[in-house]
């Protein structure tokens, strides 16, 4: 009998996709990759999937290796996609793929199904992951199988072959939109979403912090540590990866930091609209980009900054593992290693203000900089600096002179 591992949430999609796998002859591992995500009981999703016959079920704990390993290099390369978008699912999906792989080859699973839709993203994301770690990989997609579609073209359809298979749902009254989540962000889309008109931040009921409108009256500060362009101590105290993330997630959250409503261009060609909050990586990425203001030489920041919606788009069209992106990452781990530094911001109501910063390897020269009188800096140097930088301007001038 053929066998496949089965990325696992266990709602109802994927529980219905496990049925039926097993339905076209599969033995089905389930594997939940735990990223954090506030979720149901963890063991209760397990006993589920055991129940439905799954020929196995685990939980892998990700968290860190998430926030260390993907988002952290991410955040290095102060990548947005599209300059807004902090990339919170698109870092997810080669992470899950790997796990999934990882178990497919304990078990000696020949496939790796999952349940993404064949208009989204996330589709590409984990068939570009897997078929670069694994390329004899099958891919089970149901959702881009016509004979599933068939089948389940609907919710209740869903619900009565759940009811059917005596698979245990949760019937409740669905939300007019739909929600992934991890450790770094829920985004919301679909449903009521789709209609632009629709304010979205209003629509969403949040699960990682309140409103501005709603957060305290009053500043919180919070210092954040670097070393070599990565998160190490928050308020003084050392942590991982993971605790600072969900630390900052905490704090940013109550102070209504890290809503964003976009319309974005899919990889598979269609413009969506999404609502995301992240919260702690938005504290993260402010708070970065201060210390490289102290720490980067300007020529290698500004490089990094043509670069970084390369990257970005390579992350958010799921090309997680590439020659290019490897090289990419090669590059800003050397660039980072001066960014290390402290910098205080004081949150209020959604917004972020530096409050101090400090750096042992400033590049930041006061006695340079300032414009009081005296300095190191001989202000005649700039009449031979200007001259020369001007003599290709005066050439042209002379040959193609300008209306003014």
């Amino acid at each position: 009998m053929p066998s496949t591992v089965l990325a696992y949430s266990g709602g109802l999609d994927t529980s219905v996709i496990l049925g039926w796998l097993m339905d076209e002859g599969y033995d089905v591992h389930c594997v939940y990759v735990d990223l954090g995500q506030p979720c149901e009981d963890r063991e209760a999703i397990l006993e589920k999937a055991e129940k439905i016959g799954a020929a196995s079920a685990r939980i892998i704990d990700a968290q860190e290796e998430l926030c260390r390993e993907f988002a952290f290099p991410v955040l290095q390369w102060q990548a947005k996609y599209e300059g807004v978008y902090l990339l919170g699912t698109s870092i997810a999906r080669p992470l899950i793929s790997k796990v999934c792989l990882q178990v497919a080859r304990e078990v000696g699973a020949e496939a790796f199904a999952h349940g993404a839709t064949g208009k989204g993203n996330d589709q590409c994301r984990f068939q570009l992951a897997a078929e670069a770690l694994e390329p004899n990989v099958k891919i089970i997609a149901p959702w881009r199988i016509e004979k599933f579609r068939k089948q389940f073209p609907g919710r209740s359809e869903m619900i009565a072959y759940c009811n059917e298979k005596n698979i245990p749902v949760k019937v409740s009254a669905k939300k007019p939109y739909s929600s992934d989540e991890n450790c770094l962000h829920i985004s919301y889309e679909a449903g009521r979403l789709e209609d632009l008109m629709v304010n979205g931040v209003e629509l969403v009921e949040f699960g990682m912090g309140v409103s501005p409108q709603e957060a305290p009256d009053e500043v919180e500060n919070v210092t954040i540590a670097f070393e070599s362009g990565v998160p190490v101590k928050i308020n003084g105290s050392k942590a991982d990866a993971f605790e600072v993330v969900t630390w900052l997630n905490e704090i940013g959250g109550r102070n209504g930091i890290g809503r964003l409503d976009m319309v974005e261009n899919r990889f598979v060609g269609m413009k969506s609209r999404g609502v995301y909050e992240a919260p702690g990586m938005t504290i993260l990425y402010e708070a970065h980009r201060l210390v490289e203001q102290l720490t980067m030489d300007r020529d290698l920041m500004h490089l990094r900054d043509r670069l970084a919606p390369e990257t970005a788009e390579m992350v958010y069209y799921g090309f997680w593992y590439h020659a290019k992106l490897d090289a990419l990452m090669a590059f800003i781990r050397q660039a980072q290693k001066p960014v290390s530094g402290e910098v205080s911001l004081n949150l209020y109501k959604g917004n972020m203000q530096v409050a101090g910063r400090s750096s042992p390897n400033s590049l930041y020269d006061e006695g340079i900089a300032t414009m009081e009188g005296g300095g190191s800096y001989n202000q005649d140097d700039a009449e031979g600096f200007l001259r020369i930088q001007g003599l290709p301007g005066r050439v042209q001038a002379r040959i193609n002179p300008r209306e003014y």
